[in-house]
């Protein structure tokens, strides 16, 4: 999952462990296979071979069903969540030593490789009418796959737990005493240290923000999400965390308004799902404010 990964479960014994964790690894190492754009075998990469000519490929229900999901958010966002715009980091580099700014003509040039309105989907089948486009689940698969992960433990008689998948994180249940999981949200000026502390016994929560992969030029941060209209990093926001039901529900809609930058905190409020946000100014907001350590 490219991330540090964790599960805590209360189990009879460490044989009911071994056979939970290992279906809950086997199943995350299936998406990983399946859907990494680091894996040249991996399912994505073949639509994405697909794509680069201008062809078109029939995908699986799982395939669709996240499909469809990002439609959906691509809708929700105004265009703004868009799995195209993964070609962005061709020009942002942010694993590199000596970041440099992307010129105009550069990122004018990638632009026209971005946009879910270029892509025809319909039902089971991809199309690529503009060679060259590229797809990226980035944005989606972490989430999903804690899902499943917690879904899987249920079903395997697991009532009391946690999944953390590089901060993504879905609740099973509270402790066995009914006392809840204490999660910190990260400061984003020190990674040692947390701004408040938030309470679950059941459901997600999932945070998006400009720290973990960044770089700084001339004095000035800027992270790793990217605007597929403009280009550029977003800059209003250093972080913010939505508590959902879901972890891919919490994850896109943290991710979406941190992309509606100066609009993000009332398009959450119409959506009606708890939050707490961080600008890049260092201050914080939001309606969930609990056992705040600062």
């Amino acid at each position: 999952m490219g991330s540090p990964c964790e599960l805590q479960l209360y189990v009879f014994d460490e044989k009911q462990f071994q056979i939970v964790s290992q279906n809950i690894v086997n199943d995350m190492m299936r998406l990983e296979k399946k859907y990494s754009r680091y894996r040249n075998d991996s399912f994505l990469s073949e639509i994405n071979r697909c794509a680069a000519i201008g062809g078109s490929i029939d995908v699986d229900a799982e395939t669709a069903h996240l499909l469809n999901y990002a439609v959906t958010c691509y809708e929700q966002s105004d265009g703004l969540f868009d799995i195209t715009s993964g070609v962005l980091r061709k020009i942002w580099q942010f694993n590199t030593a000596t970041p440099a700014m992307p010129s105009e003509a550069e990122i004018d040039k990638i632009l026209h490789f971005i946009g879910w309105d270029k892509v025809d989907w319909k039902m089971s089948k991809l199309s690529f009418p503009i060679p060259k486009l590229e797809l990226d689940f980035g944005g989606i698969v972490k989430e999903y796959a804690a899902d499943r992960a917690a879904a899987l433990c249920t079903e395997m008689g697991i009532k009391h737990g946690i999944i953390n998948l590089g901060g993504d994180i879905k609740v099973i249940g509270s402790h066995p005493d009914l006392s809840a999981w204490h999660i910190g949200i990260r400061n984003p000026e020190n990674k040692n240290a947390v701004v408040n502390v938030i309470e679950l016994t059941s459901g997600a929560m999932a945070s998006s923000g400009d720290y973990e992969r960044c770089i700084e030029i001339d004095g000035k941060r800027y992270g790793h999400i990217l605007n597929p209209k403009t280009g550029y990093p977003v800059q209003h926001f250093s972080s913010i965390t939505v508590i959902s039901d879901y972890c891919v529900l919490a994850g896109s809609a943290s991710t979406i308004a941190m992309l509606k930058e100066e609009e993000g905190i009332s398009w959450l409020n119409r959506l009606n799902l708890p939050y707490q946000w961080i600008d890049i100014n260092g201050q914080c907001g939001g309606n969930y404010i609990k056992n705040s350590n600062n």
